[in-house]
């Protein structure tokens, strides 16, 4: 097979192959289920350890598959045509946490949890987002103050991804005011987790508040250095935000081929309901912006990696991408009529998975300021 910009090796190519067929065995027929429990299938997430993506950007010295931003981008998007909330629980554990941890933690601590995680024995998130602090994440009130042998941390983290089914957290708080990450595990003295906060989409993935009440976490669980929390944050928002584009175009990839399966079969007025001008504009449109957003996302993966910085590129390629999911999913709902409404076909569901990703790591707005300072920077260089 040759290499394409989206499949750029043959390690690449397999690995498409792989989760593109356990997605469409084992993944797509649980899907309404879980979205109608408002569950994550524990079972189903321990397969993606058996199968080696829990810890696909983690070097293979360390019991990784030892890939890149692009096989993490593939992973995302191939699971997402079938179960979006599903994925949103993978990037939670294996990119917010695993890779995230991998590359600021020690030998030690990556000796004891790196293996818990990459099986999918331990489920795992990251705590950031708080009550009144979301984007303005430079705001975080969060405190953690060493006391001997252990930091005490105190504070509420919101809208966690994982966090009723994780066992542990890469979460950030404020020591003497610097940003710094520490390791917090779930039987920590003083942790806690609220009740599951219910969502509009993405309910195959569970979500809840970390409290953190006097919690008491062994000086052994900080990562890097106090203060360094700010470069851990930076370095893993490029391959987030990357794969939660990977996920918005996931979605449009199965609508835009839902849109053209029923518009073939579907007939009005005695008319494949394809020939109509307003059919067409839906189907070309979706399919146009879809492979837009493709492109622009494989490229910048290519050139985002734990030494490879792409601020810019992540950005846009977010900002462009997101919207595109929900897009063509609303489109998509508008050609089936009331069948895409209903739950007889996924749209409905992709549909309201669509939404997270225009708010998600990032909101379109802090994109749009985020481009726009660094670009205005980039050119007074």
């Amino acid at each position: 097979m040759s290499s394409t910009l989206f499949d750029p090796t043959p390690e690449h190519q397999m690995l498409r192959s792989m989760v593109r067929d356990f997605a469409a065995t084992e993944v797509e027929p649980q899907a309404e289920r879980f979205d109608q429990r408002q569950e994550l299938n524990r079972p189903l997430f321990g397969r993606l350890g058996d199968l080696g993506l829990l810890g696909i950007t983690v070097p293979e010295s360390h019991g990784g598959a030892g890939m890149d931003t692009v096989a993490a981008v593939i992973a995302h998007h191939e699971l997402a045509k079938v179960d979006p909330g599903f994925t949103l629980a993978y990037l939670a554990h294996a990119m917010l946490f695993v890779n995230n941890f991998f590359y600021c933690s020690n030998e030690a601590q990556r000796a004891r949890v790196l293996p818990k995680v990459i099986s999918g024995e331990w489920i795992a998130g990251m705590g950031m987002t708080e009550p009144g602090y979301g984007t303005d994440v430079m705001g975080l009130t969060t405190t953690a103050v060493q006391h001997g042998s252990h930091y005490v941390l105190n504070g509420t983290k919101t809208y966690i991804t994982n966090g009723p089914d994780g066992h542990c957290f890469l979460v950030y708080a404020k020591v003497n005011g610097r940003i710094t990450s520490f390791l917090v595990e779930r039987d920590a003295p003083g942790f806690r987790v609220s009740n599951p906060i219910h969502k509009m989409g993405m309910r195959a993935s569970t979500m809840s508040e970390l409290i953190f009440e006097n919690c008491e976490v062994p000086v052994e669980n900080l990562l890097g250095a106090e203060g360094q929390g700010v470069t851990h944050m930076m370095r893993n928002l490029e391959i987030e935000r990357l794969t939660l584009a990977a996920m918005s175009l996931g979605i449009a990839d199965r609508c835009v081929e839902i849109m053209l399966g029923y518009a073939a079969q579907r007939v009005a007025f005695g008319r494949p309901i394809h020939e109509f001008g307003q059919i067409q504009r839906f189907i070309g449109e979706s399919y146009a912006e879809t492979e837009a957003a493709r492109c622009l996302i494989y490229q910048v993966a290519r050139s985002v990696g734990p030494d490879h910085r792409n601020r810019i590129g992540s950005d846009a390629a977010k900002l462009f991408a997101a919207p595109v999911g929900k897009v063509v999913a609303d489109r998509c709902m508008q050609v089936l009529g009331g069948s895409g409404y209903c739950t007889e076909y996924p749209v409905e569901r992709l549909f309201r998975d669509a939404k997270l990703i225009e708010i998600g790591g990032g909101t379109l707005e802090s994109h749009q300021k985020n481009l726009t300072r660094d670009l205005i920077t980039a050119r007074a260089r």
